[in-house]
């Protein structure tokens, strides 16, 4: 008999212990969930980067010829920025990312390269609460421009 006074004192013991793993498993779903939701967003937002760099990297302005040297690709910084802002604007970029601006390192860099800097804000699923301004991704893409024969 003393037994069954064990048992009957041990019984419900296991939900505790169930219900323990199911708040920790929806907790780490909780969590992979987020961190995949702002890869992803990192993920378009470098792709954008990356067509606005090639977008400003194609602004060039043929160098002059001089002494009878090969033409020279030669950006300008007010060029790449002004190309990577249209670009963004055709492709509807703004009404897709929150809050999303070219940053300030957005330039060009000598030998005919663009370099794009883009910032956003991503919302995290399910625990956007806990973050309710989001989270600012950046991303930054570089392009160059060759001149060929």
């Amino acid at each position: 008999m003393p037994r069954n006074d064990a048992l009957h004192r041990d019984a419900g013991q296991i939900t505790v212990l169930i219900l323990g793993y199911v708040v920790l498993a929806l907790l780490l779903a909780t969590v992979v969930m987020a961190a995949s939701s702002m890869y992803l967003e990192h993920k378009k937002l470098l792709s954008l980067a990356d067509g606005a760099a090639l977008a400003a990297a194609d602004s060039f302005l043929v160098g002059d010829l001089q002494d009878g040297r090969i033409p020279a690709v030669s950006l300008m910084d007010d060029r790449v920025l002004a190309a990577a802002g249209s670009y963004l604007g055709k492709s509807n970029a703004f009404d897709s990312h929150d809050r999303l601006e070219v940053g300030e390192g957005t330039r060009s860099e000598p030998g005919g390269t663009a370099v794009v800097v883009l910032k956003a804000v991503a919302h995290p699923p399910v625990i956007s609460f806990l973050v309710p301004d989001g989270i600012v991704i950046e991303a930054r893409a570089t392009a160059r421009s060759r001149l060929t024969q």
